[in-house]
């Protein structure tokens, strides 16, 4: 069963690697927006992508159960287990983020 976990992680190590910023560079302020701008774009994206394969997921449980000749039990179990893990990465990141953010509002000025 291959469910392109690997890929899955290639692509969040992406993320992240593109998220890193240089120790020694300081970014003006007009860079900071762009780069929130950035982020914002990547976050709505990779929610909209699991949004599309929970969607994806649903109508090919829907065609199967009307009986379409074209799809395999198979092909809809993995189709609901790819959706079903996206989701939990997702899940998984927001709370990383929302952890952090936690302890960055927490820290002393």
């Amino acid at each position: 069963m291959d469910v392109k976990a690997n890929s899955l992680y290639q692509e969040m190590q992406n993320m992240i690697g593109q998220t890193r910023l240089p120790v020694n560079e300081l970014q003006p302020t007009n860079e900071v927006n762009t780069s929130a701008s950035e982020f914002s774009t990547m976050l709505k994206n990779a929610v909209d992508g699991v949004n599309s394969m929970q969607l994806e997921s649903k109508n090919m449980t829907q065609r199967f159960e009307m009986g379409d000749p074209n799809l395999s039990l198979a092909e809809v179990m993995l189709a609901k287990e790819r959706s079903g893990i996206a989701f939990e990465a997702t899940v998984q990141v927001r709370n990383k983020v929302l952890e952090a953010y936690k302890t960055i509002m927490n820290m002393p000025v």
